[in-house]
Order: structure tokens, then C-alpha cells, then sequence
């Protein structure tokens, strides 16, 4: 034992690289999230959806721009400007198109945590997150600016539907923007850790919850009056970050003995640093549970990756 654990170290070192690289790849291949056949359905379901909405959105715009916005000369002599009848008309197709643009970029995130895009393709990445904004603004633009520029409403009508327009229109931006886009590269990246850690891809949580969780015995489910359990595409279907990073104290609570070689803190560093990278944004939640010894050296998304691999390390670490 004395002699496996002076042999340890040189995993760090120049010991056996090629072993330790080989390993560390390995892992890296396994990172593919593939959605089972039922999300993907969900998925491809909840974008066909939120598409017919879009066009809708988009259909209802042409008519308020060539049609409600286009009184016949009759109508605008007997009215002494642009009729009443139509003006209401039109504040509500902007009311309705703000409800199918919102509704469709609603079903379209869903649809995007179920079945997410590679982050290796930047451009694919950035249109397919942010989509709903893209159309809400196809949406909405061009109409505000005919509202605007029309010739036979007056000032008090253009100001009142121009208004009621950008205000509509900046909440279909805004719900349609994904401020914290999801790739497959993270997707994979949690359920590869629940996998590993308990040898079944099955979390759980709660509605109102922003994690997943190991068992339904974790303290944080305690006050719980209803637990979901399901694979961690559910899970991310329905808004979940990802798993908790109590993972230790979770993994006590919850009875799982995870394979031997396990490092603990170096997983909670790779899932960290897997949604910093795909998000934009630090993960902070339940970090005070984790204690950095400072065992991964600035190498956390590598060394996390061999938690894929327990096995092979522990015979690399025999074969030392």
C-alpha cells in the first residue's frame, strides 16, 4: 500500500503521461449527450410548436401592416382620420402577437434543455438560444415602425399603439432570451456525474427547486411535500441548473458508497467550471460545502473527467 501511494503522485507528474493523457481522453470522448428518444420527441414536439406560433406572429403582422394600417380613403373621409374601429384593431393584433411570440420562445427553451445545441458550433449555438428574441424582434419591428410613420393616424393614436407596441415587443425580446443558454457539452457533463457517482442516470427534485438531487432522502428535499424523480434530461426540462453541488454531503444522506478513487472536489469543480464556461456565469451555489485542497492545480475540467474512468485509474495505480 506504502508503494502505491509513493506512486500515486506521479499522475501528476511525468510518472506515466501517456497513461494518464489516455485516460483523460477517453473521458473526453464519453462527453456526448445524447437525448433519449422521449425527450427528443418532446423536444422536436415543443419546436414545432412554438415555429406554427412564430408564423402565426409573423402572419398577423402582415395583416396589421398591409391591411388594419391600410384604411380604404371611404373609411378614413367618413371617420375624419384613421377609424377608431381599427385603431382598437390593431392594439389588439400587437397584444396577441406579443402572446404567440412569448408563448413560442417559452416552448422553444423547453425545448432547448431537452435537445441542446453544441457549443463547438458558436453561430448554430447562439441562433438556436436565442431564437425567440430573433423573432420577436422580426416581429415586432417593422410594425412599430409603420405605426409610426403612418400617415393617417394622428399623434395621440400613433404615440398610444406605437407605445403599447415597444412595450409588448421588449417583453417578447426579453423572455425570449436565454441568459443562461444550456449546451451538450454541460448536459453531459451532469449526467455523466450522476451516473458515475451512483451507477444509474435518476435524479430528483421539487417544482419550486433550482437543483437536482442524489436521492429523495437529501436534507434539502426534507420539507418537501412532493419529490419528481426521472433521468436529468426531466430534470432539465423543467428548468433545473444541473445536479447539486452538495454532492459529499448528499452522497452520506443518500447511502451511495461512489467508486473507490473518487475525487469529490475535483467533480464539484469540474461541474462548476462546465457551467461557467457554458453559461457565462460562476456557479456559487452550495460551494462552502466543498473544501479545494488545491488537489487539482488549475486542471479541475481534466481531473474531473476521471471520475468517467475510476476503474482504469485504480489499475494504473496497481500497475505503478
Amino acid at each position: 500500500m506504502s508503494e502505491e501511494k509513493a506512486a500515486k503522485p506521479a499522475k501528476k507528474s511525468t510518472a506515466k503521461p501517456a497513461a494518464a493523457k489516455s485516460t483523460k481522453s477517453a473521458a473526453k470522448a464519453e462527453r456526448v449527450f445524447t437525448p433519449t428518444p422521449e425527450a427528443k420527441s418532446k423536444a422536436t414536439g415543443k419546436r414545432v410548436t412554438a415555429l406554427i406560433l412564430w408564423l402565426v406572429a409573423i402572419a398577423l403582422e402582415a395583416v396589421a401592416i398591409f391591411w388594419v394600417l391600410r384604411p380604404s380613403a371611404e373609411e378614413v373621409v367618413a371617420a375624419q382620420g384613421f377609424p377608431d374601429s381599427r385603431w382598437w384593431m390593431l392594439i389588439g393584433f400587437l397584444v396577441v402577437i406579443g402572446i404567440l411570440a412569448v408563448v413560442g420562445s417559452v416552448l422553444w427553451k423547453q425545448a432547448n434543455r431537452l435537445d441542446p445545441a453544441s457549443e463547438k458550433d458558436k453561430f448554430r449555438f447562439f441562433v438556436q438560444n436565442q431564437l425567440g428574441a430573433i423573432i420577436a424582434l422580426i416581429a415586432f419591428l417593422p410594425l412599430i415602425i409603420v405605426i409610426f410613420t403612418n400617415k393617417d393616424m394622428d399623434a395621440k393614436q400613433k404615440n398610444i399603439a406605437g407605445g403599447v407596441g415597444i412595450v409588448v415587443a421588449l417583453i417578447a425580446v426579453v423572455v425570449g432570451i436565454d441568459f443562461k443558454p444550456f449546451s451538450q457539452e454541460q448536459a453531459a457533463v451532469e449526467s455523466q456525474v450522476v451516473t458515475a457517482l451512483t451507477g444509474e442516470d435518476v435524479v430528483f427534485w421539487t417544482e419550486g427547486g433550482k437543483v437536482m438531487h442524489l436521492c429523495s432522502g437529501a436534507s434539502d428535499l426534507a420539507n418537501s411535500a412532493t419529490i419528481l424523480d426521472g433521468p436529468t434530461a426531466d430534470a432539465l426540462d423543467q428548468g433545473k441548473e444541473g445536479i447539486t453541488l452538495k454532492i459529499e454531503q448528499e452522497l452520506n444522506q443518500c447511502g451511495i458508497t461512489p467508486p473507490e478513487g473518487t475525487d469529490i472536489p475535483a467533480i464539484v469543480d469540474w461541474v462548476k467550471q462546465s457551467r461557467a464556461a457554458n453559461a457565462g456565469t460562476t456557479d456559487d451555489g452550495a460551494s462552502d460545502d466543498v473544501t479545494d485542497d488545491g488537489a487539482t492545480d488549475g486542471d479541475t475540467t481534466d481531473d474531473g473527467a476521471d471520475v468517467a474512468d475510476t476503474d482504469a485509474d485504480a489499475e494504473e495505480a496497481d500497475a505503478a
